[in-house]
C-alpha cells in the first residue's frame, strides 16, 4: 500500500466562520467516518489561516531567517489534509473526489516517496 496526501486548498481570504456551514461539517464528518471504516485514513488535520504561519529560510551564512506569514505568496493555501494509505493512485483519486465534494474546495492528491 502507498501513502497519499489529499490536500484541500482554500483561497487566501478564506474565512471558515462565513464559508463553512453545518451541512459541510456533517459531510466532512461522514467522509472521515467512511475513511476510517475503509481502514485507509492514517492522519487528518485542518490548518489555521496561512496568515498565521511562521516561515524559516536558511541563509548563506548559516543563520535562519524567521518571518511572519506564509513561505509563498499565492492565491490559495492548504487549508487541511488527509494522509491516506491506498492500493493505487486511482483509489486515492476516488477519495480525493469525495474530499472535494465534502469540503466544497479544490483538492490535490500526491503520492509520498
Amino acid at each position: 500500500m502507498t501513502q497519499y496526501l489529499v490536500a484541500i486548498h482554500h483561497p487566501a481570504d478564506y474565512d471558515p466562520s462565513s464559508m463553512e456551514d453545518d451541512a459541510m461539517h456533517a459531510d466532512i464528518d461522514r467522509l472521515n467516518d467512511e475513511m476510517k471504516a475503509a481502514g485507509i485514513r492514517i492522519f487528518v488535520g485542518g490548518m489555521h489561516a496561512a496568515s498565521t504561519a511562521t516561515s524559516l529560510r536558511p541563509q548563506p551564512n548559516g543563520d535562519v531567517l524567521v518571518t511572519n506569514g506564509p513561505l509563498l505568496k499565492t492565491a490559495e493555501y492548504v487549508g487541511g489534509f488527509w494522509v491516506l494509505e491506498c492500493a493505487d493512485k486511482e483509489e486515492a483519486l476516488t477519495w480525493g473526489r469525495k474530499a472535494a465534494i465534502a469540503c466544497r474546495a479544490p483538492v490535490e492528491v500526491r503520492q509520498f516517496h
